[in-house]
Protein backbone atom coordinates (compact mmCIF):
# COMPACT_ATOMS: atom_id res chain seq x y z
CA UNK A 1 0.00 0.00 0.00
CA UNK A 2 1.29 3.24 -1.20
CA UNK A 3 1.02 5.68 2.07
CA UNK A 4 1.71 8.88 -0.14
CA UNK A 5 4.50 9.82 2.27
CA UNK A 6 7.02 10.45 -0.80
CA UNK A 7 8.69 13.95 -0.42
CA UNK A 8 7.07 14.77 2.74
CA UNK A 9 8.93 16.64 4.78
CA UNK A 10 8.47 14.86 8.58
CA UNK A 11 10.59 15.77 11.88
CA UNK A 12 10.78 13.16 14.52
CA UNK A 13 12.38 13.78 18.13
CA UNK A 14 14.14 11.31 19.88
CA UNK A 15 15.21 9.54 17.37
CA UNK A 16 18.37 8.02 18.28
CA UNK A 17 17.14 4.65 19.39
CA UNK A 18 13.62 2.88 20.54
CA UNK A 19 10.30 3.84 18.99
CA UNK A 20 12.18 7.11 17.63
CA UNK A 21 14.83 5.22 15.33
CA UNK A 22 12.20 2.56 13.99
CA UNK A 23 9.49 5.78 13.05
CA UNK A 24 12.13 7.70 11.32
CA UNK A 25 13.86 4.45 9.39
CA UNK A 26 9.93 3.76 8.50
CA UNK A 27 9.34 7.23 7.35
CA UNK A 28 12.60 7.51 5.37
CA UNK A 29 11.79 3.88 3.70
CA UNK A 30 8.44 5.26 2.85
CA UNK A 31 10.10 8.25 0.19
CA UNK A 32 9.74 11.01 3.42
CA UNK A 33 12.86 13.87 4.43
CA UNK A 34 13.72 12.69 8.11
CA UNK A 35 14.76 15.22 10.29
CA UNK A 36 16.01 13.65 12.94
CA UNK A 37 16.38 15.29 16.52
CA UNK A 38 18.05 13.94 19.25
CA UNK A 39 21.17 14.59 21.34
CA UNK A 40 23.27 11.58 19.88
CA UNK A 41 23.21 10.65 16.20
CA UNK A 42 21.05 8.64 14.28
CA UNK A 43 21.79 4.93 12.57
CA UNK A 44 19.72 6.19 9.53
CA UNK A 45 19.36 7.78 6.56
CA UNK A 46 18.13 11.12 8.00
CA UNK A 47 18.99 14.91 8.26
CA UNK A 48 20.24 15.07 12.03
CA UNK A 49 19.91 17.99 14.61
CA UNK A 50 21.86 17.56 17.45
CA UNK A 51 19.41 19.01 20.41
CA UNK A 52 18.78 18.47 23.74
CA UNK A 53 15.03 19.09 24.06
CA UNK A 54 14.98 19.67 27.71
CA UNK A 55 16.60 23.28 25.87
CA UNK A 56 13.56 25.10 25.35
CA UNK A 57 15.07 26.37 22.11
CA UNK A 58 15.70 23.40 20.57
CA UNK A 59 12.26 23.12 19.16
CA UNK A 60 12.77 26.08 17.11
CA UNK A 61 15.89 24.81 15.92
CA UNK A 62 14.61 21.84 14.92
CA UNK A 63 11.70 23.31 12.68
CA UNK A 64 14.11 26.44 11.26
CA UNK A 65 16.22 23.68 10.18
CA UNK A 66 13.39 21.44 8.74
CA UNK A 67 12.39 24.48 6.49
CA UNK A 68 16.38 25.61 5.56
CA UNK A 69 16.82 21.91 4.29
CA UNK A 70 13.62 21.04 2.66
CA UNK A 71 11.36 24.05 2.70
CA UNK A 72 8.58 23.01 5.65
CA UNK A 73 7.64 20.94 7.78
CA UNK A 74 4.59 18.22 6.91
CA UNK A 75 4.96 15.71 9.99
CA UNK A 76 5.94 16.05 13.35
CA UNK A 77 6.33 12.93 15.65
CA UNK A 78 6.76 13.77 19.39
CA UNK A 79 8.95 10.94 20.04
CA UNK A 80 10.82 12.10 22.92
CA UNK A 81 10.12 10.90 26.47
CA UNK A 82 10.02 8.67 29.02
CA UNK A 83 12.88 9.28 31.86
CA UNK A 84 14.71 12.60 31.80
CA UNK A 85 18.55 12.35 31.02
CA UNK A 86 19.77 10.69 33.95
CA UNK A 87 16.83 8.98 35.33
CA UNK A 88 16.01 5.43 35.46
CA UNK A 89 12.42 4.22 35.76
CA UNK A 90 10.41 3.07 37.57
CA UNK A 91 9.88 5.17 40.67
CA UNK A 92 7.63 3.75 43.31
CA UNK A 93 5.34 6.12 45.35
CA UNK A 94 3.96 9.15 45.02
CA UNK A 95 6.46 10.77 47.78
CA UNK A 96 9.16 8.95 45.76
CA UNK A 97 9.73 11.83 42.88
CA UNK A 98 10.71 14.90 44.76
CA UNK A 99 10.00 18.66 43.39
CA UNK A 100 13.24 18.45 40.76
CA UNK A 101 11.98 15.28 39.23
CA UNK A 102 8.57 16.38 38.82
CA UNK A 103 9.68 19.50 36.77
CA UNK A 104 12.04 17.29 35.02
CA UNK A 105 9.73 14.83 33.94
CA UNK A 106 7.20 17.57 32.70
CA UNK A 107 9.71 19.29 30.83
CA UNK A 108 10.82 16.00 29.30
CA UNK A 109 7.41 14.67 28.27
CA UNK A 110 5.48 17.72 28.06
CA UNK A 111 6.74 21.27 27.55
CA UNK A 112 9.14 19.53 25.22
CA UNK A 113 6.18 18.38 22.69
CA UNK A 114 4.28 21.78 23.38
CA UNK A 115 7.08 23.71 22.30
CA UNK A 116 7.70 21.22 19.53
CA UNK A 117 4.01 21.96 18.15
CA UNK A 118 4.48 25.49 18.66
CA UNK A 119 6.98 25.93 16.21
CA UNK A 120 5.44 23.69 13.81
CA UNK A 121 1.77 24.65 13.41
CA UNK A 122 2.34 27.80 12.21
CA UNK A 123 4.91 26.45 9.14
CA UNK A 124 2.18 23.36 8.78
CA UNK A 125 -0.40 26.17 8.12
CA UNK A 126 0.89 28.08 5.32
CA UNK A 127 2.14 24.77 3.32
CA UNK A 128 -1.91 24.34 3.30
CA UNK A 129 -1.94 21.57 6.51
CA UNK A 130 0.06 18.82 8.11
CA UNK A 131 -0.11 15.77 10.36
CA UNK A 132 1.70 15.44 14.20
CA UNK A 133 1.72 12.45 16.13
CA UNK A 134 2.33 12.72 20.32
CA UNK A 135 3.85 8.95 21.35
CA UNK A 136 2.26 9.13 25.03
CA UNK A 137 1.77 6.43 27.28
CA UNK A 138 -0.90 3.69 28.52
CA UNK A 139 -0.18 4.91 32.09
CA UNK A 140 -1.56 8.48 31.03
CA UNK A 141 -5.26 6.20 31.45
CA UNK A 142 -4.06 4.11 33.75
CA UNK A 143 -3.29 5.46 36.94
CA UNK A 144 -0.92 3.79 40.02
CA UNK A 145 2.03 4.27 42.64
CA UNK A 146 4.53 3.62 39.86
CA UNK A 147 5.86 5.90 37.98
CA UNK A 148 3.21 8.58 38.69
CA UNK A 149 4.70 11.73 36.89
CA UNK A 150 5.49 10.32 34.33
CA UNK A 151 1.97 9.37 33.71
CA UNK A 152 0.43 12.72 34.76
CA UNK A 153 3.04 14.09 32.25
CA UNK A 154 1.57 12.12 29.06
CA UNK A 155 -1.90 12.66 30.41
CA UNK A 156 -1.12 15.80 29.81
CA UNK A 157 -0.10 15.28 26.60
CA UNK A 158 -3.10 13.40 25.61
CA UNK A 159 -5.63 16.77 26.53
CA UNK A 160 -2.55 18.86 24.64
CA UNK A 161 -3.62 16.55 21.41
CA UNK A 162 -7.33 16.54 21.86
CA UNK A 163 -7.03 20.34 21.84
CA UNK A 164 -4.92 20.89 19.06
CA UNK A 165 -6.54 18.55 17.10
CA UNK A 166 -9.94 20.49 17.44
CA UNK A 167 -8.52 24.00 17.31
CA UNK A 168 -6.35 23.57 14.36
CA UNK A 169 -8.34 21.02 12.24
CA UNK A 170 -9.84 23.66 9.88
CA UNK A 171 -6.41 24.52 8.76
CA UNK A 172 -5.73 21.07 7.73
CA UNK A 173 -3.33 19.55 10.86
CA UNK A 174 -4.41 16.67 11.88
CA UNK A 175 -3.02 15.46 15.96
CA UNK A 176 -3.69 11.94 17.04
CA UNK A 177 -2.00 10.48 19.93
CA UNK A 178 -0.43 6.55 20.34
CA UNK A 179 -0.18 4.85 23.79
CA UNK A 180 2.46 2.46 23.68
CA UNK A 181 2.45 -0.47 26.58
CA UNK A 182 5.78 -1.44 27.20
CA UNK A 183 8.10 -1.48 24.48
CA UNK A 184 10.78 -3.45 24.17
CA UNK A 185 13.94 -0.85 24.30
CA UNK A 186 16.61 1.04 26.18
CA UNK A 187 14.53 2.03 28.86
CA UNK A 188 14.26 -1.77 29.42
CA UNK A 189 17.27 -2.91 28.04
CA UNK A 190 20.44 -1.16 29.14
CA UNK A 191 22.33 -2.11 32.34
CA UNK A 192 20.30 -0.39 35.37
CA UNK A 193 17.74 0.42 33.85
CA UNK A 194 13.86 -1.12 33.88
CA UNK A 195 14.03 -4.58 34.09
CA UNK A 196 17.28 -4.24 36.15
CA UNK A 197 15.15 -2.56 38.42
CA UNK A 198 12.41 -4.98 38.75
CA UNK A 199 14.37 -7.94 38.48
CA UNK A 200 15.97 -7.02 41.74
CA UNK A 201 12.17 -6.15 43.43
CA UNK A 202 11.09 -9.73 41.85
CA UNK A 203 14.09 -12.18 42.44
CA UNK A 204 14.52 -12.38 39.06
CA UNK A 205 17.18 -12.02 36.32
CA UNK A 206 16.83 -9.44 33.47
CA UNK A 207 15.78 -11.85 31.21
CA UNK A 208 13.05 -13.56 32.63
CA UNK A 209 11.50 -9.93 33.95
CA UNK A 210 11.43 -9.35 29.92
CA UNK A 211 10.49 -12.70 28.92
CA UNK A 212 8.07 -13.56 31.74
CA UNK A 213 7.65 -11.59 34.42
CA UNK A 214 6.97 -8.09 32.92
CA UNK A 215 4.31 -9.18 30.40
CA UNK A 216 2.69 -11.11 33.44
CA UNK A 217 2.73 -7.92 36.19
CA UNK A 218 1.31 -6.02 33.17
CA UNK A 219 -1.63 -8.69 32.49
CA UNK A 220 -0.43 -8.23 28.33
CA UNK A 221 -2.94 -10.48 26.32
CA UNK A 222 -0.17 -11.01 23.95
CA UNK A 223 2.26 -12.17 26.44
CA UNK A 224 5.02 -10.27 25.41
CA UNK A 225 6.83 -6.76 25.29
CA UNK A 226 5.89 -4.40 22.42
CA UNK A 227 8.18 -3.89 19.45
CA UNK A 228 9.44 -0.82 18.54
CA UNK A 229 8.49 -1.46 14.61
CA UNK A 230 5.28 -2.07 15.86
CA UNK A 231 4.87 1.31 16.87
CA UNK A 232 6.05 2.87 13.71
CA UNK A 233 4.22 1.32 11.28
CA UNK A 234 1.28 3.04 13.20
CA UNK A 235 2.81 6.00 13.33
CA UNK A 236 3.43 6.15 9.13
CA UNK A 237 -0.32 5.05 8.76
CA UNK A 238 -1.49 7.76 11.00
CA UNK A 239 0.59 10.46 9.20
CA UNK A 240 -0.25 9.26 6.01
CA UNK A 241 -2.78 11.04 4.24
CA UNK A 242 -4.50 7.62 3.90
CA UNK A 243 -5.73 9.02 7.45
CA UNK A 244 -7.25 11.88 6.25
CA UNK A 245 -10.34 11.55 8.17
CA UNK A 246 -8.54 10.54 11.93
CA UNK A 247 -7.85 13.11 14.14
CA UNK A 248 -7.92 13.83 17.67
CA UNK A 249 -8.04 10.13 18.48
CA UNK A 250 -5.95 7.54 20.47
CA UNK A 251 -4.34 4.53 19.56
CA UNK A 252 -3.65 1.89 22.29
CA UNK A 253 -0.29 -0.53 20.85
CA UNK A 254 0.13 -2.20 24.33
CA UNK A 255 -0.12 -5.70 23.79
CA UNK A 256 -3.42 -5.46 25.48
CA UNK A 257 -2.28 -3.86 28.59
CA UNK A 258 -5.57 -0.93 28.89
CA UNK A 259 -8.20 -3.16 29.99
CA UNK A 260 -11.04 -0.17 30.33
CA UNK A 261 -13.71 0.54 27.48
Amino acid sequence: MDLQLSGRVAVVTGASKGIGLAVARTLAEEGAHVVAASRTPVDAKVTHVAVDLMDPQAPAQVVARAVEEFGGVDILVNNAGGPPPGVTLPRVGFMTPGEADWQAMFEFNLFSAVRMIRAAVPVMAERGGGAIVNISSGSARQPGAMNVDYGAAKAALNHVSKAVSEEFGAQGIRVNTISPGPVLTDWWTKDGGAADVIAGMAGASKEEVIAQVAPGMMKLATGRLVRPQEIADVVALLVSPRSGSTTGAEFAVDGGFLKEL
